[in-house]
């Protein structure tokens, strides 16, 4: 069976990847960066790898990763995040790239691989979302509003496909110790002129876990989707965050 990847040269998508290999999938990795995605692919035995370079904000990328896929099992949509913005002060051309990256790019990608799971009678499309889908996040209009496009997608998709053995679902990271998310401490740093120690001791306070959860946890959630068992789970979206989150649903 065949796996596809974004955002598979660092963070989640690294680790996402790892997971999968150990399960025995092969693997196509993508990200913009062809230098990383290499080293985490020659990081990997056991499983046949392959690897495309693609730039998620740019709307020809679904079709070349398509391509070079060409019938994929499972589907993990994963990109980085747009740069941070308070929602008053937001710009036309970075909502259309940012809507492109998070929104546009993964469907179109997962437009173009369904029909294949679909005949075959067995699918899996899972998204890395953010918990701006749950809760807004604060200056991170762009990812708020592309990702919850996203996930009503995700919701309205899996109802349809469910009868015929494909599954679709999301997760939800919460404070999970990658890159991305000490970009994020830096940047309130800065912003709030705190020192960037206080800035995560901060955002612990309000993880009942006390701790950022790591990358390979986050993982473990989307290695289950991605298997025979997780079956009758579609539709769903699932949080991985320590129990930081305090909505219901």
């Amino acid at each position: 069976m065949k796996a596809v990847v974004g955002g598979a040269s660092s963070g989640l998508g690294a680790a996402i990847a790892r997971n999968l290999a150990a399960q025995g999938y092969d693997l196509l990795l993508w990200a913009r960066n062809q230098e990383r995605l290499s080293s985490v692919a020659q990081s990997l035995t056991g499983v046949k790898i392959e690897t495309v370079a693609a730039d998620a904000s740019d709307p020809g990328a679904a079709e070349k990763v398509a391509d070079a896929a060409g019938e994929a099992d499972i589907l993990v949509l994963n990109a980085g995040g747009p740069p941070p913005a308070p929602a008053d002060k937001t710009d036309a051309d970075e909502w259309r790239r940012a809507l492109q990256l998070l929104t546009v790019t993964p469907i179109d990608l997962a437009t173009r691989l369904l029909p294949g799971m679909r005949e075959r009678g067995f699918g899996r499309i899972i998204a890395v979302l953010s918990s701006g889908v749950r809760e807004p996040l604060p200056e991170l209009s762009y990812s708020n509003s592309g990702r919850a496009a996203l996930a009503a997608w995700l919701k309205t998709v899996g109802r349809t496909v469910a009868a015929d053995g494909v599954t679709v679902n999301g997760v939800v990271p919460g404070r999970i110790d990658t890159e991305r998310v000490a970009a994020l401490d830096r940047a309130a740093a800065t912003r709030t002129g705190k020192d960037e120690a206080d800035v995560r001791a901060a955002s612990i306070a309000t993880i009942p876990a006390g701790r950022y959860g790591q990358p390979e946890e986050f993982a473990s959630v989307v290695g289950f989707l991605a298997s025979p068992a997780s079956s009758y789970v579609t539709a769903s979206l699932l949080s991985c965050d320590g129990g930081m989150m305090r909505s219901l649903t």
